[in-house]
C-alpha cells in the first residue's frame, strides 16, 4: 500500500519539516528588521541636518566619564586620559511605528550612513588607541545614541611648583566646529552634580587621584557667530608618598649632614675633605632627583629650588674653607729672613770664626749673608750683644704681628662661617615648613 511504501520516508519528512519551521520563525523578524533598515536609510540624506523646520536647532546632549589618567607630560604641557564619551541627539527622519515592524524599538545603524554632529575637543592634540566603532543605536522615536571609549591627548597648563603635592586642573571643551548655536546647541545628558560626583569607573591604582569633574555651559562669541560650548574640568592630584620616601626625606638628611660639618674647626683640612664628599653626594642626588621630578619650562618645582640654594651654601662654605687654609699657609711661609739664624755658629771678638781645617785646605772662609754682616758688623762685645738682642726683639715682633694678622683672619672668617651657618639653618627650616604646609594644603582638598 501507499502508506506502507511511505513509512520508511516519514523520519526524513519530519526532519525537513522541523528545519523549515525553525528557519521560518526568525525569518519574519529578520525580514522586518531588513525592511525597517531599508525604509529608514532609503530616503535619508546624511548631508542635511535632520529637522523638518530648519529654524529649529538640533540639541546634542553630551556626557563624559573619566576612566583613567594615563600620562601627565609637564615638559610638553600635555595630559593623556582615557574617557567614555557619549552624545545623544534626535533625528526627525529616523522614527517609526514599532507595531508595524514586529515591535522593534531599537536598532543599530552605520554611523557613516546618517547625519552626525561635528563635535570636537578644542584642546585635542592627538587621539591614541581609540577604537573606531562604526555603529550607533537608534530607537523608534528617532533618538540616536553614540557611545565610544577614547584615549585623548589634550593640552593643559600644568603647574609643578608644589611638586609632589601638586593639584592639576585640565579642561575638555566640546563644541561644534562649524555649526552655530542657532543650528546645533549643546546640553548635558546628566545633571552637573551627577557628573561631578561620578568617580566609580575611575582607576584609583595609578599615580593620580581624581577629585572632581565639574562642568559648565557657555556661548563662545566670535566673528563667525555664536558657538555653544560645554567644558568639563578634570581636577586631579598626585599621590606624593613615593616621592616623600625617595626624594624629600633623603634630601633633608643630606642637608642635615652638611649642616653638621659647620661644627668642625674652620682650620681643619678634614673639613674640606668632608665637605667635598658631601658635595659629591649632592651632585649624585641632584642627578637622580632630576630624573624623577617633572620638567617644565613654565614653573620649577619648589624642592628643586631649595635644593639648589642649599647646594650653593655648601659651595660657598667649601670655598671659604679653602681660602682660609690658603691665607694661613701664606702667612706662615712668607716674610723676611729670620735674623735669629745669625746666632748659629761661634764668632770671634773681631769677626766671624773661621774653621782651621778650611784655612789649611786653602778654602776661603764662607761669606755671611748681608743681613748677618749687618748685625755682626760691630766689633765690640757689648755692641754685638746689643745688636743680637735687637735682632731677636725684631724677630719676635714680626712673629707677633704675623700671629695677630692670623687671628684677624680667623676672627673674620669665623664670623662669616657663623653667618653662613645661620642662613643655612634658616633655609633648612623654611624648606621643612614649606613642605609641611604644602602637605597640609594637599590633604585639606577632599574628594567630592
Amino acid at each position: 500500500t501507499l502508506a506502507g511504501a511511505m513509512a520508511p520516508l516519514w523520519p526524513f519528512i519530519l526532519v525537513a519539516a522541523s528545519e523549515i519551521l525553525a528557519i521560518d520563525t526568525p525569518h519574519s523578524r529578520n525580514s522586518a528588521l531588513y525592511r525597517l533598515t531599508k525604509q529608514l536609510l532609503q530616503k535619508h540624506h546624511k548631508k542635511v541636518r535632520p529637522v523638518h523646520d530648519w529654524t529649529v536647532a538640533t540639541t546634542v546632549h553630551l556626557d563624559v566619564l573619566v576612566h583613567a589618567v594615563l600620562d601627565v607630560d609637564a615638559q610638553n604641557q600635555k595630559l593623556k586620559t582615557s574617557i567614555w564619551y557619549q552624545e545623544v541627539w534626535d533625528d526627525e527622519f529616523l522614527s517609526w511605528n514599532p507595531s508595524m515592524f514586529d515591535e522593534i524599538r531599537e536598532i543599530s545603524l552605520p554611523l557613516s550612513d546618517i547625519w552626525a554632529p561635528d563635535i570636537i575637543i578644542n584642546e585635542l592634540v592627538d587621539v591614541e588607541g581609540s577604537p573606531d566603532l562604526p555603529y550607533v543605536y537608534v530607537n523608534s522615536s528617532g533618538t540616536i545614541r553614540n557611545s565610544k571609549p577614547m584615549q585623548v591627548v589634550t593640552t593643559c597648563s600644568l603647574e609643578t611648583y608644589a611638586f609632589p603635592f601638586d593639584i592639576q586642573n585640565c579642561s575638555l571643551t566640546f563644541s561644534s566646529i562649524l555649526h552655530t548655536v542657532e543650528d546645533v546647541n549643546l546640553a548635558f545628558l546628566r545633571s552637573r552634580e551627577d557628573i561631578k560626583q561620578d568617580k566609580k569607573e575611575f582607576l584609583n591604582d595609578s599615580e593620580w587621584e581624581l577629585l572632581s569633574v565639574s562642568s559648565t555651559y557657555n556661548i563662545l562669541q566670535s566673528s563667525a557667530g555664536d558657538f555653544a560650548q560645554i567644558q568639563f574640568n578634570v581636577v586631579i592630584r598626585r599621590r606624593p608618598l613615593v616621592y616623600i620616601v625617595s626624594l624629600l626625606i633623603p634630601s633633608i638628611f643630606l642637608m642635615l649632614v652638611d649642616l653638621g660639618s659647620f661644627y668642625l674647626p674652620p682650620t681643619c683640612r678634614a673639613r674640606i675633605m668632608f665637605k667635598t664628599s658631601v658635595l659629591v653626594g649632592y651632585t649624585v642626588f641632584r642627578v637622580n632627583m632630576s630624573d624623577e621630578m617633572p620638567r617644565s619650562a613654565v614653573s620649577t618645582p619648589l624642592i628643586g629650588v631649595f635644593f639648589t640654594v642649599c647646594m650653593a651654601f655648601l659651595v660657598i662654605s667649601l670655598f671659604k674653607s679653602i681660602l682660609l687654609v690658603k691665607l694661613l699657609y701664606d702667612e706662615r711661609n712668607s716674610g723676611q729672613e729670620r735674623p735669629l739664624f745669625c746666632l748659629q755658629g761661634d764668632t770671634d771678638v773681631d769677626g766671624p770664626r773661621v774653621d782651621p781645617r778650611a784655612q789649611l785646605a786653602g778654602v776661603p772662609a764662607p761669606t755671611e749673608s748681608p743681613i748677618c754682616r749687618e748685625h755682626l758688623a760691630p766689633t765690640g762685645t757689648l755692641e754685638e750683644v746689643w745688636f743680637q738682642l735687637k735682632s731677636i726683639s725684631t724677630y719676635f715682633q714680626t712673629w707677633d704681628q704675623s700671629d695677630q694678622q692670623e687671628v684677624k683672619w680667623l676672627a673674620l672668617l669665623e664670623r662669616f662661617d657663623r653667618l653662613l651657618f645661620q642662613a643655612y639653618t634658616i633655609m633648612l627650616g623654611l624648606y621643612a615648613i614649606t613642605l609641611c604646609s604644602l602637605w597640609a594644603l594637599w590633604g585639606s582638598v577632599h574628594t567630592c
